[in-house]
Formats: structure tokens, C-alpha cells, sequence
């Protein structure tokens, strides 16, 4: 991969900078502050179906008798792996084909797949449920990245992608207490699940309570109106291109093993491909050896492989979009940096609900508290839960405005705000997880939430910039693979398996914080590379034979 062309000039001509520099300044209409709200809605379903998963964490432990590192994988893992496959083909039509359709299909089948995991009696059945609601959510994110970045200027971009990465916060907070609220009144009404309807347990019954709902927002969806493609950057494109379908057919081809070979040999990249599986193959049979976790390695090694199977392709089929993404060391270093950041998140807000029922809520005060008629549970789950949401809301739409209004300043504004949100949490996380007071660890679950949301509609906004209007969603494709592969696969999984092997989940988080001084390099070097490529992408993309 190479940079040499990022200090070039622009290439773009002054009708198209004049034509640019007009949609930066015109006004957004309502329509497309409607369309913004109905995304935020969907990326709230997202993930109160994605982080339900948490405060049922202690009743699916018991019930199918699993251990940290395996809730970890479930969780994590076998969501993430398959989110992150799934996201690269299915943004690659998001490129080509209508958006929305796209989003309302893939919102459909993520909300059955949470239903069907109401009916999972084991490890093996639940993470394969879970692998349904990765394919499913794989669709959304680039699709709304795109179509958000279509509605509103870029002057107004990051604010944009933040409000509807509120969703994100929002959904992960609420889905606390649905879950704890449907699950225990549940269990109240029916203790014995062998007698219950369908014999499902409290925990079950809460997938199939948040899951059927989805299936009715999809139908909203579906009424959305397309944006013209490319307008608010005054490079207008068609919606939709020709072969749309089969070129998605191509991608997947190139991106699920055992196909990837098939790909690899028609375009010439077979031999860099076997010894691409081979290294891999190496690499988790040694992690395996050394964790014991075969299905975290074996799933995470399958995403690894087909990823970069996918890459080699890509630079057969389309040079410009792989020159302006993955041809660009700096646009990579800044993807996996932006994962580490959500390494972090992710880990600290699967684990704060059971950590909390765990550190402050054993023995006799407990069973007085459920006598009184709210559990524990219900408790933790409706504070950790509410208060995280309002904060991280707050904090992800504030850091957006932050975002555009230091950008305008500085085009490397946008990482600072990332930088920020890598420091700030500190020293609420750290407070957390070592107090003993309980109004204390509510108290700093909040600023961590607030301070650590910040950096979302940034970091989109910052891949979106860098690439032409057509690779969008493929750019948004992109994050999603740093945020899932670096972030949700392994940062869950790490902590928990580091609380197995301390004795203590405080002590797996902690271990968490190896990571953030490597982030805080990379996002620093980015940032002083960022202007040099939002300036030649344009003529980067030609010289790789886009006809612009």
C-alpha cells in the first residue's frame, strides 16, 4: 500500500469545488431531518438487540452453564465476525441499489434472529442465533452512513452521524431494562419454565419481546424517499447501477470461505491467497493452544481470512476504491484505531451490568430487595441502563457539533475529538471498577458513558470524507470492520477471559487498558495525513482509473 499520492493536488476542476462548496452551504430540508429520525429509530432496534444479551449475561450462564469468556464470545464474537462479513458485501450494494430496501430487508431478519433466540436451549444453538442477528445488522450502518451523508452537507456531517449514532447509546441503554423488566416479570408469572407457555424461561421470553417489534419498524423503512447519490457533494451519481445484485453476488463469492478460493483463482490472487490462509490457520491454532477458546479463535480466524481475501479482490475489481481505502496506510491505521476506541467501549458497557449485580448486589440484601418486589436486578439494569443512554446520547451528539466546529478550524478537528474520547473516560472507568460504594459506581457510569460516546459521528464523518461519493457505504463498511473485528471481538472476549484468569472482572477490565497508548499514536499520525487525502482523493481515484 502506498500514500505517495496523497500530497498531490486535487484535481478537481473549479466547477466542481464551486458546485461543492454551494451544497456545503445549503439548508437541509425537513424531509431529510424525517428520514434522520426514522435511522435513529432503527439503529436504537439494533442494538437493543445486540445489548440485551448484558443483563440477561448471569441467567444464560446459569441456565446453559457457560463461564465469562464464553458470554464474552456470544456477545462478542459470534456477532461481530459475521456483522463484519456481511457488512462489507452488503455495503458494496448499498453503493449500487436502494438503501433503504436494503436496510428494511436486513432489519427484518436481525429482529426474527432475536426472536429465534428466545428458543435457543444451548451454547451452540444461542451463538448461532447470534451469528443471524450479525448477518442482519451487517446491512444497516453502511446503508444509513451512506444515505445521512446524501441528506445533509458535509459542514454538517459529523453533527449528522452522531445524532444517528445516538441510536446506538440509546438502544444499548434501554435494552437494560426491557430486558430485566421482561425477564423477571416473567419469571415472576411463570417460576418454572417447564410449565410456562412454550416453556421459555424469563431470559428467553425477553429476546422474543424485543425481537417481534423490529418487524413492524421494517415496513416503515420501506417508505423512505432515496437521496440523489453524490448531490450534497456536487458530485451527483445514479441511485442505482447496473448489475447491482450480481456484483453482490461477486462479493460474496469473494468473502465466504470456501468460495473465497474460487474468487481468488478468476482474478489472479490465489497464491497470495493460500498463503494468507496459511499464516491465519497458524496464528489461531496457536491462540488456541494458548487460550483453550477454540470457537473464539476458529470464528475469528474465518473473519480474518475472508476480510483479506476480500481486500485481494477488491484490487482486481475496483482499483480506486481500494487506492482511496485500503491502498491508503493512513485510511487503515485510522480504521483500526477507531476499533481499538470501541475495544474499550464495548467491553466496559457489556460488562458494567454484571459486574454491578455481582460486586453490590450478593447475599441478604438482595433477597430483601426482591421480597420488597424489585430485584436487583430490575435496579441495576433501569439505572445503568437510563442514565447511560441520556449520557452517551448527550455525549455522542456533542462531540459531533465538537467535531464540525473544530474541523472548520482544523481539518484535523474530527481526531481530536477522538482523542478526547480516549482520555476522558479514564478516570471514571477506573473509579468504577475499584469503588466499593454503589452510589458512586452509578455516579461515574454516566461521564464514562458521556465522555466515551464522543468520538462516534466523528469518526464516521472522517472516513466518509475521504472517499468518493459512490464508495460511501463501502467506506462505512470499512469502520464497521475496525469497530467489530478490533472492537466487539475482542474486547468483551479479552475482558472476560482476563476476569477468568484474575478471579476478578475488575481485573479483566483493566487489562483492557494495554491498548489506548497505541491508539493515541496511530490517531495523531492520522490527523496530520488527513487534509493531504480529503485534497487528492479526487485525482488518487483517477490516476486508479475512476473516470471523474
Amino acid at each position: 500500500m502506498s500514500d505517495e499520492a496523497d500530497n498531490r493536488g486535487s484535481g478537481m476542476d473549479e466547477a466542481a469545488q464551486a458546485s461543492s462548496a454551494a451544497s456545503g452551504r445549503r439548508g437541509v430540508g425537513a424531509y431529510g431531518w424525517y428520514a434522520l429520525i426514522v435511522l435513529v429509530l432503527v439503529y436504537a432496534i439494533n442494538f437493543v438487540d445486540r445489548q440485551i444479551i448484558s443483563i440477561l449475561a448471569q441467567d444464560i450462564k446459569r441456565d446453559l452453564h457457560l463461564d465469562d469468556a464464553q458470554i464474552g464470545f456470544l456477545y462478542g464474537t459470534a456477532f461481530a465476525v459475521f456483522y463484519a462479513l456481511f457488512g462489507i458485501p452488503l455495503g458494496r450494494l448499498a453503493d449500487s441499489w436502494y438503501r433503504g430496501r436494503l436496510i428494511a430487508t436486513g432489519l427484518a431478519l436481525w429482529s426474527g434472529m432475536t426472536a429465534l433466540s428466545g428458543f435457543a436451549s444451548s451454547f451452540h444453538m444461542l451463538g448461532l442465533a447470534r451469528i443471524g442477528v450479525g448477518i442482519g445488522e451487517a446491512s444497516a450502518s453502511p446503508a444509513a452512513y451512506s444515505m445521512i451523508s446524501d441528506y445533509f452537507p458535509k459542514a454538517r456531517r459529523a453533527t449528522a452521524l452522531s445524532i444517528y449514532s445516538s441510536g446506538l447509546y440509546i438502544g444499548g441503554g434501554l435494552s437494560l431494562p426491557i430486558g430485566a423488566l421482561v425477564s423477571s416479570r416473567w419469571n415472576h408469572l411463570h417460576p418454572n419454565p417447564a410449565t410456562a407457555p412454550l416453556h421459555l424461561a424469563g431470559w428467553q421470553a425477553a429476546f422474543l419481546a424485543v425481537g417481534i417489534p423490529g418487524l413492524l419498524l421494517a415496513l416503515w423503512v420501506l417508505t423512505l424517499r432515496e437521496p440523489q447519490r453524490g448531490a450534497s457533494d456536487g458530485l451527483p451519481q445514479p441511485v442505482v447501477r447496473e448489475g447491482a445484485w450480481r456484483s453482490f453476488g461477486a462479493e460474496l463469492v469473494a468473502i465466504l470461505p470456501p468460495l473465497t478460493l474460487i474468487a481468488a483463482a478468476a482474478n489472479g490472487t490465489l497464491a497470495a491467497n493460500l498463503m494468507g490462509l496459511a499464516g491465519i490457520t497458524f496464528a489461531a491454532l496457536g491462540l488456541i493452544r494458548l487460550t483453550g477458546d477454540a470457537p473464539q479463535w476458529v470464528a475469528y480466524g474465518i473473519g480474518a481470512y475472508a476480510i483479506y481475501s476480500w481486500v485481494l479482490v477488491l484490487h482486481r475489481r475496483d482499483k480506486p476504491t481500494w487506492q482511496l481505502i485500503w491502498g491508503s496506510p493512513t485510511v487503515v491505521m485510522l480504521a483500526i484505531a477507531f476499533g481499538s476506541i470501541s475495544f474499550i467501549t464495548y467491553a466496559v458497557s457489556f460488562w458494567a451490568a454484571p459486574y454491578a449485580l455481582r460486586t453490590f448486589y450478593a447475599g441478604p440484601a438482595d433477597a430483601a430487595r426482591y421480597l420488597a418486589g424489585a430485584t436487583a436486578r430490575d435496579e441495576a439494569s433501569l439505572i445503568i441502563g437510563t442514565t447511560a443512554a441520556i449520557a452517551a446520547a448527550v455525549g455522542v451528539i456533542s462531540g459531533g457539533i465538537l467535531a464540525d466546529a473544530w474541523r472548520r478550524r482544523d481539518p484535523r478537528g474530527r481526531v481530536f475529538v477522538n482523542i478526547l474520547a480516549v482520555v476522558l473516560p479514564l478516570p471514571a472507568v477506573a473509579i468504577m471498577f475499584t469503588t466499593r460504594s454503589l452510589p458512586l459506581f452509578y455516579a461515574m457510569s454516566p461521564v464514562a458513558q458521556l465522555f466515551g460516546s464522543m468520538w462516534v459521528g466523528a469518526a464516521v464523518a472522517t472516513l466518509q470524507d475521504v472517499v468518493l461519493p459512490r464508495m460511501r457505504a463501502t467506506a462505512g463498511a470499512t469502520y464497521v470492520l475496525g469497530t467489530t473485528m478490533v472492537g466487539l471481538a475482542l474486547g468483551p472476549y479479552f475482558a472476560g477471559k482476563m476476569s477468568v484468569v484474575t478471579g476478578s472482572l475488575a481485573g479483566g477490565i483493566a487489562w483492557l487498558y494495554v491498548v489506548p497508548p497505541f491508539t493515541l499514536v496511530a490517531l495523531w499520525a492520522g490527523a496530520n495525513r488527513l487534509a493531504a487525502l480529503e485534497e487528492s482523493k479526487v485525482e488518487r481515484a483517477r490516476l486508479a482509473g475512476e473516470p471523474v
